[in-house]
Formats: C-alpha cells, sequence, structure tokens
C-alpha cells in the first residue's frame, strides 16, 4: 500500500536508512538478518498506517513494537527514540490531519460499545433477565452472552483491518453457525452439554476474533503472535477497568444510600451488565490505542506470578505425595484445574511472545521449565483422577470434555517442556517454541467447538 508522506524534515526513508545502518554497524556483535527485519518494520508501518497514524508516527510505534522481540530494534529505540520524537514534533503539521483518524477510531469503539451496552440487554426485553430468579433467562444468557459480544468485536477489527468483503462473510456464517448450535439442542433444566457448550463456545468464538484481529497474517507466524499479545493485554487492561468499576459502584451506592435511595437494583440490572459488556470494546481499543505502554507492563506481571505459580504447584505435589491423597474428581475440581493449567499455560504464551528470541539463556528460562514440568506433573495426576472417575462410574460430558481439554493440554505442556528444555541445553532455538504455542492455538478452539456441536447430541442433552 502506498504509505502517507511524512510530515518532518527527516524524510521516512531516511529514518528507515538510520534504523538500517545502525542494525548493520552491530552486526559484527549480534547475528540478524537486516533485509527480513526491514520486511516486517515495512509490514508493521503500513499496518498502522491503514490504522490512521502518519508514517512517521508508524514508523516509531513499529520499532517499539519490533523492539519487544529484537535486541538490536530495541537497542535502536532506547538510543534514538527521543531524538526521532523531537523531529516529529518539531515539524510542521496538520492537526486535522492527525488527530481525524485517531477521533474517529475513538467514536467507532465508543459507539461499538454503547451497542455491546445494549445488545446484552436486548433479551429482558422478551423477559430473559440476568437473574437468579429468571432461570430460562440465565440459561439464556449462558448460551449466548459470547453471541452478544464478540461479533461486536470482530466488527470492530474487521474495521480497522478494512478485511475484504469474502473475508466477513465468513466471518458472518461462522458466528451464524455458532448462534445456531447454542440454541437448536432442547437442553434441559439441570443438562451438563448446555453448561458445557457456555463454558466452550467463548473459547471457539475468540478464534473468530483471532482472525479478525490479524486480517490477513492469521496464517503467518507473527500474525498469531500479535493476537496472543493483544489477548494478554485485552485481559490485563479489562481487569484494571473493573477495579476501577468497582470503585465507582462503590461509591456510586453509597452516596445514593445517604440521601435514602436505594440503587442496589440499577446497579445489578443495568450498570454492572452495561458496563462489563462495554468495557470489552474499551478495553480492546485501549490496547490497541496504547500497546508501546502495555508491551512493558504485561512482560513485567508474567515475571511477577510465573515463579509464584510455579512454587504453588511444587507445593501442592509434594503435599499429594506427603500425604497420599488422591484428588476428588467433582466437576467444580475439574474446572478449577483446568483453569489453573489454562493460567499456566497463559503465563507460558505471553513469556514466549515477550521474550527476545536472540537473548542469551537465563534464569528465568530455568524458572519457566519448572513452571511446564510441574503444571505438566499437575495435569498427569488430575488425568489419572479422571480415568479412575471414568473407570468407576462410566461416561459422563462433564468427564469426557475434562479429559480432552486436560490431554490437549497435556500434549501442549510435554512438547513446550522438549523445546525449552532443548534451548536450555543449546540443543535447539527458542523460536520453535514459539512456532509451537502459535501453531496449537487452533486445537484448543477446535476442541471447544467439537464440545459445543456435538456433545449435546452425543450425551442425549444431559
Amino acid at each position: 500500500m502506498t504509505m502517507t508522506t511524512p510530515r518532518n524534515p527527516v524524510s521516512l526513508e531516511e529514518q528507515i536508512d538510520q534504523w538500517r545502518s545502525y542494525l548493520r554497524r552491530r552486526q559484527t556483535i549480534h547475528s540478524v538478518d537486516v533485509t527480513g527485519l526491514e520486511k516486517q518494520l515495512r509490514e508493521q508501518m503500513a499496518s498502522l498506517v491503514n490504522a490512521g497514524l502518519a508514517a512517521d508516527e508508524a514508523f516509531l510505534v513499529a520499532v517499539k513494537r519490533m523492539g519487544s522481540h529484537d535486541a538490536l530494534t530495541r537497542e535502536f529505540a532506547r538510543a534514538n527514540s527521543n531524538r526521532l520524537w523531537k523531529q516529529i514534533q518539531s515539524a510542521p503539521s496538520d492537526a486535522g490531519e492527525s488527530l481525524a483518524p485517531v477521533q474517529t477510531e475513538v467514536m467507532v469503539a465508543f459507539c461499538l460499545a454503547v451497542a455491546a451496552a445494549v445488545a446484552i440487554k436486548v433479551p429482558a426485553l422478551f423477559g430473559l433477565q440476568l437473574d437468579e430468579h429468571n432461570i430460562e433467562g440465565t440459561r439464556f444468557y449462558l448460551r449466548n452472552a459470547s453471541l452478544l459480544l464478540l461479533p461486536l468485536l470482530a466488527l470492530y477489527f474487521a474495521w480497522k483491518q478494512r478485511l475484504e468483503t469474502r473475508t466477513l462473510r465468513w466471518l458472518a456464517v461462522a458466528f451464524v453457525a455458532a448462534g445456531i448450535f447454542a440454541n437448536v439442542y432442547p437442553f434441559s433444566r439441570t443438562s451438563s452439554t448446555e453448561v458445557l457448550t457456555g463454558l466452550h463456545l467463548p473459547i471457539a468464538l475468540w478464534l473468530i476474533v483471532g482472525i479478525a484481529y490479524a486480517g490477513g497474517r492469521w496464517n503467518q507466524f507473527d500474525g498469531r503472535m500479535d493476537f496472543i499479545r493483544f489477548s494478554g493485554e485485552l485481559f490485563i487492561y479489562y481487569v484494571l477497568i473493573a477495579l476501577g468499576g468497582g470503585v465507582f459502584t462503590v461509591f456510586l451506592g453509597m452516596i445514593f444510600k445517604a440521601i435514602g435511595i436505594n440503587v442496589g437494583p440499577f446497579i445489578g440490572a443495568w450498570l454492572l451488565p452495561c458496563g462489563a459488556a462495554g468495557a470489552l470494546l474499551i478495553a480492546s481499543w485501549l490496547v490497541e490505542a496504547k500497546q508501546s505502554v502495555m508491551e512493558n507492563m504485561a512482560p513485567m506481571l508474567t515475571r511477577l506470578f510465573t515463579p509464584m505459580f510455579a512454587a504453588m504447584l511444587i507445593i501442592f505435589l509434594a503435599t499429594l505425595l506427603w500425604t497420599g491423597r488422591g484428588v476428588d474428581v467433582t466437576r467444580e475440581v475439574l474446572i478449577g484445574f483446568d483453569l489453573l493449567l489454562v493460567v499456566v499455560i497463559g503465563l507460558l504464551l505471553y513469556s514466549v511472545s515477550a521474550r527476545d528470541p536472540q537473548s542469551p539463556r537465563n534464569t528465568f528460562d530455568l524458572v519457566q521449565v519448572v513452571l511446564v514440568i510441574s503444571a505438566l506433573l499437575a495435569d498427569g495426576v488430575a488425568l489419572w483422577a479422571i480415568a479412575a472417575r471414568i473407570t468407576e462410574f462410566g461416561f459422563s460430558p462433564n468427564r469426557v470434555a475434562a479429559l480432552g481439554e486436560n490431554i490437549i493440554l497435556l500434549v501442549n505442556l510435554a512438547w513446550s517442556a522438549v523445546l525449552y528444555i532443548r534451548f536450555l541445553r543449546g540443543r535447539g532455538s527458542f523460536s520453535s517454541l514459539e512456532k509451537w504455542q502459535t501453531d496449537y492455538v487452533p486445537v484448543y478452539a477446535a476442541w471447544a467447538a467439537i464440545v459445543v456441536i456435538l456433545f449435546p447430541p452425543l450425551f442425549h442433552y444431559l
């Protein structure tokens, strides 16, 4: 695509040439493919210009993003970012040119957030309230909450990426098909497969959002890795917004209580569901708008929690051996185990996505291996307990779903451990671990789709 002309005295090509020259001067110290990195830089810039940035601004952001996984580019960014930023600031600018695309994106994100807030309340018009006393409403939201929100998020990314009409059709078909399978089966009120559908449908649909996010780059390693980074950063931003919303809600209730008005029903029926729905779009926009800041925060949080989770799993396994107790395989325990392993996979994914593949092996890599191996052993314990339960009581939808999920996690953890140990021993590259993680992501969505589509008829809507 054609990029807009930079507005500063130093031309865009001169800035790229300075970056290229810096890398070539350092080639004697670091082994680096300058041509390949330049191609990545220009692709990042093209994507940012597409999103509305001026070309010179796109250069700065692209260099910052690439610096998260390339040591030399990070060195260049540290050494030159202030100078380059001053060049842009000192240049004459057309405020309308630079602000209009940003303002447009803000308005689109805000309008879609409002649409999400409205969508989450539309079922109430048909008597389907999200209320503990409205059983049918609760069941409807269990199956359809993701279908009310994720299409709007996919639409936001489709607009940003300017996806082709053909791709939009396929995305629409996927969401419509998901809606059919979520609602076509006549589940009973005590149906286990209905709960499984509600838990697994968002996982399958998240892959569709990823395709919209990556645009034409989903089949590329970098496109999938960018979506992994986005998912981690979105979680962090959403939690921060939720914490702020919680403080706001407390003060709202307090000040109205002071004048004798109970706003509890309003908070429960409107503020919380509408705020939670709209926050998904706002958090997604913030991740995209402030990506360079979050690329510093998220790896820091990963480094904080990785040793904590590793220590917790080691203590759990040691206690299990010391006491000789087995795992109580109830549905809640299975869900808890799976969530724990998903968090471990998430920590691994995000640390892999944020690490410079060219950096030497360090202590944190060893901690990561300890975390992966301890999670692998914990998964083995869970699998043994599930198999024993199936042998004793037979198959049920919950046990089969848990069995499949734990096998999928076991395969991922086992091969991740092998690849990471090879890297630590100097017999493999870190990029092979990155590729394994990004290639494995669709497996989770595929299993989730199997649970949603096949489990209800296989288990007769139990």
